[in-house]
């Protein structure tokens, strides 16, 4: 599917979906590595947005990068 004004939403959400997946999908790799006693860590500090009253901060790992890639190349599949 191409990128346009009518599917700009289908497209945010399968951004916001990948990155949360693959982050979390990560993050457990990582404990199950940990587990076995190897050590695994490869995340970038917290990248964070701080309004004075709402502050929303993110790790950010391969994970995210690979969940994103896998959601743009679904949306391009769909």
């Amino acid at each position: 599917m191409k990128l346009n004004s009518r599917n700009r939403s289908t497209f945010v959400v399968f951004l916001a979906l990948g990155f949360l997946i693959g982050s979390l999908a990560w993050e457990v790799l990582e404990r199950l590595a940990g587990a076995l006693g190897a050590e695994l860590s490869l995340s970038v500090g917290p990248v964070s947005l701080d309004l004075s009253v709402l502050k929303v901060a993110l790790q950010v790992n391969p994970g995210t990068i690979l969940g994103v890639i896998g959601a743009v190349l679904l949306f391009r599949l769909m």
